[in-house]
């Protein structure tokens, strides 16, 4: 009788082959897995689209919301994918309400990055040089942001508390002066508050510490350089005139010579026509009346004006006049000379 035995050591040879085979069949799986997991996330709807779309998030949407309206919208192959992405990277509770350029030739690793970043659709706007708070009013009204008596309302707001450079400024003095002149990217949604603290920290960050520092070292207030740049801001054009004319108004106000500034009657009339009879009206603003630097600023003045202000030219002029360009003068008589030149002719 033949008696089968059991050879150990050949089964131990087979399990283990068998085991190095199911494992090879398993890190195949996994591989196959993850490189269809990367073609989802990472590969493009379409790569070669040429298709923008405009998607809008709205707020308290969650991401499987957002998953779902883009694949609805073609934008992306799949909104299993998309949310799977924005967990597992944590970007999830991130993703920002607004307006995003979106296409399908962008992957759902790009999309899902755009919204943590909240770089939706930016509109530019430019507020000027020289422009008063109810200029920048009526322009933001123009662009649909909100209406201009509630922007003006809002420059009347304390907003000490969240920038020092408003220490000095007069209480129950509006924000004229400190709006500063820029171009600001604006998306959908934002509000006219927001902007507004967009010009204060814009402000804010071009008033140097070093600047300061000089104002400090001069003895003037930050509100006395703000009021004076903005009547450099309608005075003048050029920045080496504005330093000419800084110095002119400052040695006027030392002498307690008044400033007799056209513009600042044309601040109060809002008519660039000035006639005698103007320029007896009672207003602290009125510098033909009044010594010294009117009220407050009568503009929102650019970097060049608030510089020379700070660093105004010493010359031997006391007075001058434009007619397209700057005539300065030493004296009386000069000035009267030409302005009987360049104006009466």
């Amino acid at each position: 009788m033949e008696i089968f035995q059991f050879n150990n050591k050949n089964f131990s040879k087979i399990s283990v082959k068998f085991l190095e085979k199911i494992a090879s069949v398993i890190g195949i799986i996994f591989l196959l897995i993850f490189f269809y997991i990367c073609f989802e996330v990472y590969i493009p709807l379409n790569p070669g689209s040429k298709e923008t779309v405009t998607f809008t998030v709205q707020k308290g949407w969650s991401d499987d919301e957002i998953a779902v309206n883009l694949q609805k919208l073609g934008i992306i192959r799949s909104s299993y994918f998309f949310k799977f992405y924005a967990i597992v990277s944590l970007k999830h509770s991130q993703l920002q309400a607004g307006e995003y350029s979106l296409s399908p030739k962008m992957s759902a690793y790009e999309i899902a990055n755009k919204m943590a970043q909240g770089n939706v659709i930016r509109e530019k706007i430019v507020i000027l040089e020289g422009w008063d708070i109810n200029d920048i009013g009526k322009y933001l009204e123009s662009k649909g942001i909100c209406k201009q008596d509630y922007f003006v309302s809002l420059a009347k707001k304390d907003y000490s508390d969240e920038f020092s450079f408003l220490d000095d400024k007069p209480k129950g003095a509006d924000l004229q002066g400190y709006l500063f002149p820029d171009s600001y990217e604006v998306s959908q949604g934002e509000s006219c508050e927001d902007i507004l603290s967009s010009m204060l920290a814009n402000f804010d960050q071009k008033l140097t510490s070093a600047l300061r520092a000089e104002i400090k070292n001069q003895k003037k207030s930050i509100f006395d350089i703000v009021t004076m740049a903005s009547l450099l801001e309608k005075e003048v054009i050029t920045l080496s005139d504005k330093e000419i004319v800084s110095g002119i108004l400052w040695k006027r106000i030392s002498i307690s010579m008044p400033l007799q500034l056209d513009s600042t009657i044309i601040y109060i009339t809002g008519n660039p026509d000035i006639s005698v009879k103007d320029k007896q009206i009672n207003s602290p603003y009125n510098t033909y009346k009044y010594y010294g630097l009117p009220k407050g600023p009568i503009s929102n003045p650019g970097m060049d004006s608030l510089t020379a202000a700070i660093y105004p030219k010493a010359t031997n002029y006391w007075y001058y006049l434009t007619d397209g360009k700057t005539i300065f003068s030493e004296t009386l008589e000069q000035h009267n000379a030409a302005k009987a030149k360049y104006l009466n002719r």
